[in-house]
């Protein structure tokens, strides 16, 4: 297969998707788009170790480097060129850095529009403390939690239109003669969005999050919504999240209330509960409550607030991972963003993306290579040697530049291999 202006390594096979099954060689292409910003620096430094965990565990990446944001402008003269979106797809397996959307460049984001491309419907964001990182809060480790963010609804739809328009006059008026919303909205210059959650979109989103919580042993599934207030949108989110755990799994997962009702509050090793959070109370319930929460279930919106606030938790966005999922599709990214004023100083701390990379790994079925990338970057920062961001935060550290920080984390994945 060739592209435009994409090299193809000539050493490496072609991860494939057949039957439901994805096929990973040893020595498998990997696109990789190191990103705008700050992702010059922590592109090549994650690169790196990824490197490093695959040859400890006997296999090898071919990477390819393909473009998006500023790299695809120099070279195609385009923000997201077909090129990028199809090498991915071919690939299966890629893993991107931050990426900023220029005003005017035809997208609202960037890295929404390749979600969308790709039909990647499910972000998911591990939050797990790291022993050493800094944490405003009294016990970071009882945070363990994964967020399944559905990617592809919600207000991040884009439907929406602006004020002063013919087109949201037309939606204002149709609103409230046609279907009668008197009153609601007020007089004057007006924005008008509307928000799409679907069943299709719902049930495919819980699905992921409940597959994955019986394939790594997680005791609960938590549908988060603002279902009391947004009866058919949130409020449906919820009833059809209940709706897809009884349909397609209703051997092995209880509701709350049979949890309590049939085992005495005392959980089946055998069944995983799932429930369901309003979500502002959910908020709070991440800090007053955080070891009652195994894997969140939420729509787009929700899932980014509940996701960076989680983070928080466990030493900020600069550590944390994340990776979307379609049908036989990943694409891991940090959760950070570009941070352009940093670009090229050699100073950031790549844990997120690097963290992202394991995710990437783990999907590939390379559960051995995540954990030592995990291991060895816990051993990097708990024995103080960490980026400036956490520097500051410590006594006693010794202060790291990104490539450095790298180099130090592939020593330590040495060791412990």
């Amino acid at each position: 297969m060739s592209y435009d202006q994409i090299e193809v390594p000539e050493d490496g096979e072609k991860i494939t998707f057949e039957d439901g099954e994805l096929s990973v060689p040893d020595n498998p292409i990997i696109p990789i788009i190191h990103g705008d910003g700050i992702g010059t620096d922590v592109g090549p430094a994650a690169q790196k170790v990824l490197d490093a965990a695959a040859e400890a565990t006997g296999r090898s990446v071919s990477w390819m480097r393909v473009y998006a944001g500023a790299s695809a402008r120099d070279k195609y003269d385009e923000n997201l060129p077909e090129d990028t979106v199809s090498a991915i797809r071919d690939h299966r397996v890629a893993i991107k850095g931050p990426l900023t959307t220029p005003v005017g460049a035809g997208f609202r984001s960037l890295n929404v529009a390749l979600r969308k491309k790709l039909d990647m419907y499910a972000n998911v964001r591990p939050t797990y403390h790291l022993d050493g990182v800094p944490s405003p809060v009294k016990n970071p480790s009882a945070m363990d939690m994964v967020t399944f963010r559905e990617n592809t609804e919600d207000v991040y739809a884009g439907i929406e239109w602006e004020a002063g328009t013919d087109e949201v006059q037309q939606v204002k008026e149709f609103v409230e003669e046609e279907m009668g919303a008197t009153g609601v909205i007020h007089d004057g210059p007006v924005g008008i969005g509307i928000k799409p959650i679907t069943e299709f979109g719902t049930k495919r989103l819980v699905r992921e999050a409940i597959e994955y919580a019986l394939e790594n042993d997680r005791d609960s599934v938590t549908l988060v919504h603002k279902g009391n207030i947004m009866k058919f949108t949130e409020g449906a989110f919820r009833d059809w999240g209940y709706e897809l755990a009884a349909e397609e799994f209703g051997d092995v997962t209880i509701t709350e209330d049979e949890l309590w009702e049939e085992y005495d509050g005392e959980k089946p090793e055998d069944k995983v509960v799932v429930k369901d959070r309003i979500a502002d109370n959910m908020l709070q319930q991440l800090l007053t409550r955080t070891a009652d929460y195994d894997v969140i279930a939420t729509m787009n919106l929700n899932g980014d607030y509940m996701s960076d606030a989680a983070g928080a938790q466990i030493g900020g966005l600069g550590i944390a991972p994340g990776a979307n999922f379609g049908e036989g599709l990943c694409l891991a990214e940090p959760v950070h963003g570009s941070a352009p004023k940093y670009a090229g100083e050699d100073k950031v701390n790549p844990t997120a993306m690097i963290l992202s990379g394991r995710l990437m790994f783990e999907y590939m079925g390379w559960k051995d290579a995540g954990q030592l990338i995990r291991d060895a970057v816990e051993k990097t920062i708990s024995e103080g040697d960490v980026t400036y961001d956490l520097h500051r935060q410590i006594e006693g550290g010794n202060k790291l530049a990104t490539s450095e920080y790298a180099d130090k984390v592939v020593e330590n994945i040495h060791e412990l291999a």
